[in-house]
């Protein structure tokens, strides 16, 4: 997740100039009648694993009760449970994975590969790792989502914001994986929102079409508790990334994402979701929720009322996926 509070000028940035923009569009000469913006059926991606057929799936990462207090709270077991995995952690056999799958929810392995030296992935130091890893994934029961090095474009700088090494590790894991691990990963690539100040942009560090299933970003509403940090919509958090992974013609996940509840109204946040995603962002096919209390108070629990704004979010119909 974003676990810090980087580019935070440009987080201001971008809500006031969204601000900006809805004051030009209450100022113009259209009428007060107009229609605005109408609901888009998610885009269709065929051929691309684990999309669902129709609607968006709902995930949710368990950080602050257990998978069945939570579910209870939130009136469903979402279609997707997000948990974080070390360079060396056997994801592929851990008990997570099997529990996943008795509760009827895909897996969205977020692989961190901390302390190791992006360049020694590339020489194959590190194949007998992936290899195991990987024919041990072939073993599960249903494909899973894997989301490696997230975030490369802001603080974690896997590889050291190297985009060219970046690439290339990437790609390394991808091919080790693509001939033994029968087809049951999914590989996500997820920036994110933002990118760190000085650092290269988002899009240098895409590995390509053939090594990407699903594409995502990692955004959150740090609301105002710091003075460096603006009130964002949801659409105001995503829209500069989704602009650029549109272009490529791929379903987007959010891989992580929560709101503050200081300085506006986070059930509101929560509940403009829905209608954001048919107007705004017919691409997003997945949308993950971080729920802890952390940096800020994530949680779906943080308050009464973003706990039923969240239960109603996950009742709506574009949550049911067949």
């Amino acid at each position: 997740m974003s676990r810090r509070l980087g580019s935070a000028r440009a987080l201001v940035v971008l809500a006031v100039v969204a601000g900006m923009c809805v004051v030009a569009a209450c100022s113009g000469g259209g009428s007060a009648t107009s229609p605005g913006p109408q609901p888009e059926s998610p885009t269709a991606f065929p051929g691309v694993p684990l999309v669902p057929t129709s609607g968006v799936y709902l995930g949710v990462y368990y950080g602050d009760e257990s998978a069945e207090a939570t579910d209870d709270v939130i009136g469903r077991v979402p279609q997707i449970h997000l948990t974080y995995f070390g360079w060396e952690d056997p994801w592929a056999t851990d008990e997570v994975l099997a529990s996943d799958r008795e509760r009827g929810q895909v897996s969205l392995v977020n692989w961190e590969p901390f302390d190791v030296e992006f360049a020694d992935i590339v020489a194959g130091v590190h194949n007998d790792l992936l290899i195991v890893r990987a024919e041990q994934a072939a073993q599960l029961e249903a494909p899973v989502f894997v989301d490696f090095a997230a975030e490369m474009n802001e603080e974690e700088g896997w590889g050291g914001h190297d985009p060219e090494l970046y690439v290339a590790a990437y790609r390394h894991v991808h091919d080790v994986f693509a001939s033994r691990d029968g087809g049951n990963v999914v590989w996500v690539w997820a920036p994110n929102n933002v990118d760190t100040e000085g650092a290269p942009a988002v899009m240098e560090y895409y590995p390509g079409d053939d090594y990407v299933d699903w594409t995502g970003i990692d955004g959150y509403n740090w609301g105002t508790s710091d003075p460096d940090f603006a009130w964002q919509s949801f659409e105001s958090v995503f829209r500069y990334v989704y602009d650029e992974l549109h272009a490529l013609g791929k379903p987007i996940m959010i891989g992580e994402t929560a709101s503050a509840e200081e300085g506006g109204s986070k059930a509101a946040w929560i509940r403009d979701v829905v209608p954001t995603l048919g107007t705004a962002f017919p691409d997003i096919r997945a949308v993950v929720w971080f729920d802890v209390d952390k940096e800020r108070d994530w949680r779906i629990q943080s308050s009464d009322d973003a706990a039923s704004a969240f239960r109603d979010v996950a009742a709506d119909p574009l949550f049911q996926t067949p």
